[in-house]
């Protein structure tokens, strides 16, 4: 592993088990085993460790945003929103330590990089509410504006974090259940679900297949 992320695994865990201001850079660097100075090669401050760690969290979905609304087929656009629950969910199930749990944390939320973080979280939730809707029944639209709807549907793919820390294992069978809720939310029916499932399966296992070769 490039000691750039050694030290971000190792702040990873430190910040979820003892907090983020009850860890010192001192600390992070003895976990990692390097003098504290070296760790300033690669990272300024503790909060610039904290603004990666928690970006780990929301960018590969980003990034992977506009891909998917390309290939996936616009005849079912359930499997759009579908794919990026699996993507958002198979995220969270494997950044290192259960970081999404530093969203909850008050001394996170009061830092100045937890504000910095917020647009980017914002555009994912954006992004499941310009696909759900799409896909969002007349009676659900009657009562959620779409931003309510993108912040009802990332939560649903957050749940992973309470699972992850209950001690819950988080598989491809959790992730296609979170997927399909999202759905529900918005009032699909399941034989559209279904369909959408099993175009999104397709497509998650060839982009799985293409982030190993990389």
């Amino acid at each position: 592993m490039p000691p750039r992320e050694e030290i971000l695994d190792a702040a990873a865990c430190l910040f979820v088990n003892q907090g983020f201001a009850g860890t010192s850079t001192r600390e992070i660097a003895e976990a990692v085993g390097i003098r504290q100075a070296s760790l300033y090669h690669h990272f300024q401050n503790k909060d610039e460790i904290l603004e990666e760690l928690l970006l780990l969290s929301v960018r590969p979905s980003l990034d992977i945003f506009e891909k998917i609304e390309v290939e996936c087929p616009g005849e079912v656009p359930e499997a759009t929103l579908y794919l990026l629950a699996l993507i958002d969910v198979d995220t969270l199930a494997r950044v290192p330590h259960n970081i999404g749990k530093l969203y909850a944390m008050p001394d996170v939320m009061m830092n100045v990089v937890y504000g910095q973080f917020q647009p980017a979280r914002r555009e994912l939730a954006d992004a499941y509410g310009r696909l759900g809707a799409k896909v969002v029944s007349e009676r659900v639209a009657a009562t959620v504006s779409i931003k309510q709807l993108g912040g009802i549907l990332i939560e649903q793919a957050e749940t992973v974090i309470r699972s992850r820390a209950d001690g819950d294992k988080v598989g491809r069978a959790e992730a296609d259940a979170i997927a399909a809720a999202c759905l529900r939310v918005c009032g699909v029916p399941q034989d559209r679900i279904d369909q959408a499932a099993a175009i999104a399966s397709d497509l998650m296992s060839a982009l799985i297949e293409e982030r190993c070769t990389q």
